[in-house]
């Protein structure tokens, strides 16, 4: 199993990247997490914005496609994709997590 974190400029767009990926059977749940206030430095300049925290469910086997579907719908030049290997979960929480994403 693995976690996928994005981040994405308003919860109408993370609503939109949910939607499809779990259509697509590229996650097994997403949650939406708004109201993220980030500070960061791009093009050597100090930034802050608000943004929406996005937590993405998925088999490790969907990860790469996960990857290049998120790069394909994000708004941003380069957004953020961070994935995490789950190494203990609730074993039926993941066995769903794996047949959600078989489908």
């Amino acid at each position: 199993m693995m976690l996928c974190i994005i981040t994405v400029d308003k919860e109408e767009t993370a609503e939109k990247i949910v939607d499809f990926l779990l259509d697509e059977h590229l996650i097994a749940c997403g949650n939406i997490i708004p109201n993220v206030k980030s500070y960061f430095y791009w093009n050597n300049e100090k930034q802050n914005t608000n943004e929406v925290i996005v937590l993405l469910k998925t088999d490790k086997s969907k990860f790469p496609d996960l990857v290049k579907k998120i790069k394909e719908l994000h708004p941003y030049e380069l957004p953020e994709i961070i994935g995490i290997p789950i190494s203990y979960g609730l074993p039926e929480y993941i066995k769903w997590v794996e047949d959600s994403v078989k489908i």
